[in-house]
């Protein structure tokens, strides 16, 4: 069987298994019966974002983990970084949030938090795991899309959840910002962060132009957002505003625009801020974290300052195992999901752009100003469709081909070679200097992936 968890927890279209009402609340009771042994009655912290399964995929896990003796605080419409911190403030057992991401409304998912506010070991969702499919049996899913005998959690409830987390925001993260002279555009992609982004900033004094702020249940990520970014950008423009600001449908990341239209993803965002935290002596041992997707004029640009870039696998459960286990400052992933552990353990688009702006009002600069110096190399992808999945060691003329790229990339390029986790594909990306060149690499290396296992 198809495991349930990958690794940003279960993600599916709603109403089919494993995310209908049945199996929804055999996850819920299975986590609160987990936390059982340690607790006699776990408290469990839930959230959502503002798809209209939404709310009947929230009430089936309530349903299944009172069931099971668990005891759930709702905090409604929320970011997921919002109820990794409100599971760590209030001491709780867990955290749930239920959420598709930059995914279309259709679909949705449910990520798990433990006390700390990190993600939930694997043991725990190998745990529910077992109990799922022990009880369920996936080749008849239910489209059933009521839970029974759940009740709406209560507004009250929720907004003070709420306010708790726009607090730890605006009073902890954004102490000392006065920003009533900044100008910023917010795209909240009709998601969580809607009800939340404009009225933090409005808090510290910005003004503040909101868009896709009108949430339908359908319209979330829905050509705007973190994934659509040139309204944005026009709308920076229009209003001649100092930045731009888009998240995504549950606000774990955000990626800018500056004051002259310009895109500032990840890649730049690290830049930024790693730039900031070493200026102030606070960039631990001088190292920073991404992925093997950042681009190599991060890396190039780091060198220059004297900044180590580690790399990870992609996702940023990676970036945060590493970060903790190198006790770093600072980590992230070219798609704008920033982390900083002396603030939270979860990444947050909201901290992320708070950051982002004190290191702006700090340095007296521009956003624009404070990309200077990072420059984001051509990128080519070629995808080639592939019969097996040999290991690309055991392919000599792969080998060759890719050994003679790399001499010729040297310090000043890079070559990715991997396998599409879910697809027949090998994939052959590679950055460098000169679009044409590394166009050229790529057919080489792909050429000979395709003479050895083309499809």
């Amino acid at each position: 069987m198809k495991p349930l968890f990958g690794t940003d927890g279960i993600r599916g279209e709603a109403g089919k298994f494993p995310l209908d009402a049945p199996t929804v609340s055999a996850i819920g009771f299975s986590l609160a019966q987990h936390l059982a042994k340690t607790e006699d009655a776990p408290e469990i912290v839930i959230g959502r974002d503002t798809r209209e399964s939404g709310d009947w995929l929230e009430r089936a896990l309530i349903e299944g983990a009172t069931r099971a003796g668990g005891k759930c605080l709702s905090a409604g419409v929320i970011t997921t970084p919002g109820v990794a911190f409100l599971t760590r403030k209030l001491d709780a057992d867990a955290g749930v949030v239920i959420s598709a991401s930059h995914n279309p409304y259709q679909d949705n998912g449910i990520k798990i938090f433990a006390p700390s506010g990190q993600k939930m070991d694997d043991s725990v969702e190998q745990v529910i795991e077992a109990d799922v499919f022990a009880g369920v049996d996936p080749r008849h899913p239910s489209s059933d899309k009521e839970a029974p005998d759940s009740k709406a959690p209560a507004p009250e409830q929720e907004q003070q959840l709420q306010q708790e987390y726009l607090a730890f925001l605006s009073d902890h993260i954004g102490e000392g910002l006065d920003l009533r002279n900044l100008k910023v555009v917010i795209d909240c992609a009709n998601g969580a962060s809607c009800a939340l982004a404009p009225e933090l900033f409005k808090r510290l004094g910005a003004n503040v132009i909101a868009i896709n702020a009108n949430p339908d249940g359908r319209n979330i990520n829905l050509n705007c957002g973190s994934l659509h970014i040139d309204a944005l950008r026009e709308r920076v423009l229009t209003e001649s505003a100092d930045l731009g600001v888009a998240f995504d449908g549950d606000a774990d990341r955000s990626l800018f625009i500056d004051e002259k239209g310009n895109f500032v993803d990840g890649d730049a965002t690290l830049w930024v801020l790693a730039s900031y935290l070493q200026a102030h002596g606070r960039l631990n041992d001088d190292t920073v974290v991404a992925t093997v997707m950042s681009n190599i004029g991060l890396e190039i640009a780091f060198r220059g300052a004297g900044i180590k870039l580690v790399r990870t696998d992609v996702g940023d459960k990676y970036v945060l195992d590493e970060l903790l286990r190198l006790n770093a400052s600072l980590g992230g992933e070219q798609s704008g999901h920033i982390i900083l552990p002396e603030l939270s353990l979860a990444g947050d688009g909201m901290i992320t752009a708070l950051s982002l702006i004190r290191a702006l009002c700090d340095s007296e600069k521009s956003l624009g100003q404070m990309t200077t110096g990072f420059q984001r190399f051509p990128q080519t992808l070629l995808n080639v469709r592939v019969r097996e999945k040999r290991p690309f060691a055991d392919l000599p003329p792969v080998q060759a081909a890719v050994r003679e790229v790399e001499e010729e990339l040297q310090k000043r390029g890079r070559l990715l070679l991997r396998y599409s986790g879910t697809e027949p594909l090998a994939r052959v990306m590679i950055e460098g200097e000169h679009q044409h060149q590394i166009e050229s690499y790529a057919e080489k290396i792909a050429s000979a992936i395709e003479r050895e296992i083309g499809a």
